[in-house]
């Protein structure tokens, strides 16, 4: 009772963090970065933490529905909120591909699998005309949200990202902790005890797949809006690897945990890549070494375990 107590009152001082964030001189841009690539992050470990399943295309989502929406915006004029809708969508169709293609198949072959189809997704966008090419796709205007807020002001934009944030952060929740994520999870322990009780496995997978898949499209279309700009980056395979990395750093199969692992890798990208260059992905792979040598389960699930033995020895 007490330790669901601490976790409401830390989740408590985060959101009055959040929402105080523009007032407190943080730079607005650099959080909207963060919480984008977070939701991106939660979506992956919605996946990997929650059904098992290891995934290395999530950047297929993440980057293709960033193009999209900024395609729907620059080329056809839609509205901010429409081209969002229409970038997560595009996440969930493309993972309903991917998913009923790798489904069916486990372990690394599942996660080789989905590597080959977000190559292809990658060679599309580098060959497709609407995304630019090598060059990308630039100067994404941000419009007005629902007709009446300009997003062209950072701190508008900033409480509109935190928003949908919050939403999707709460709505992952409500999913984890449903009759629905209570099976994922017992599909991730046991997989062939969730067959023998009659769960429909393969469609449970699918369906967190395709969840999963359309919140990290919807995370894309954040970055997108937010930036103004999508580029091969976003859908490159060393993307994935980013994603995993902040999950397994956070904490896997923890709501948290990759909140945090996300804050921490572009944290240090920001304020590392202007001293040290490209030996930033150096530093960010050996703090990833220490942490599994020394922390097995992410920074927040590490503590969550220190607090659950302080509390069975009480």
């Amino acid at each position: 009772m007490l330790l669901n107590r601490l976790a409401l009152a830390l989740q408590l001082a985060l959101l009055a963090l959040l929402l105080a964030a523009p007032l407190l001189g943080l730079y607005p841009v650099f959080v909207m970065k963060l919480l984008c690539f977070a939701l991106f992050a939660c979506a992956f470990n919605l996946l990997l933490g929650f059904t098992g399943l290891l995934s290395f295309g999530h950047a297929a989502f993440f980057g293709f529905s960033a193009y999209v929406t900024g395609w729907l915006i620059k080329a056809q004029a839609w509205s901010p909120e429409l081209a969002l809708l229409g970038g997560a969508v595009t996440g969930a169709g493309l993972g309903a591909v991917f998913g009923l293609v790798a489904i069916r198949r486990q372990g690394i072959y599942f996660a080789m699998i989905t590597l080959a189809l977000a190559q292809m997704v990658f060679f599309i966008c580098l060959q497709a005309p609407f995304t630019g090419g090598e060059d990308g796709l630039q100067a994404v205007p941000r419009g007005t949200f629902l007709g009446g807020l300009d997003l062209g002001s950072d701190t508008a934009m900033y409480y509109v990202v935190a928003a949908i944030f919050l939403a999707c952060y709460l709505g992952i929740s409500r999913i984890v902790n449903s009759p629905f994520g209570q099976v994922l999870k017992m599909i991730r322990e046991n997989e062939p005890r969730a067959i023998s009780l009659g769960y429909e496995v393969d469609r449970y997978k699918l369906l967190a797949f395709i969840l999963s898949a359309a919140l990290a499209g919807l995370a894309g279309s954040l970055k997108t809006l937010v930036m103004g700009f999508a580029t091969l980056s976003d859908v490159h395979w060393s993307m994935s690897g980013e994603v995993i990395l902040m999950s397994l750093l956070g904490g896997v199969g923890t709501l948290f945990g990759p909140v945090l692992g996300a804050g921490i890798v572009i944290a240090l990208q920001n304020l590392l890549a202007d001293k040290v260059g490209s030996w930033v992905t150096v530093i960010i792979g050996a703090i990833f070494v220490v942490c599994v040598m020394t922390f097995r389960k992410g920074v927040v699930g590490e503590l969550q375990a220190f607090i659950d033995r302080r509390f069975r020895q009480r």
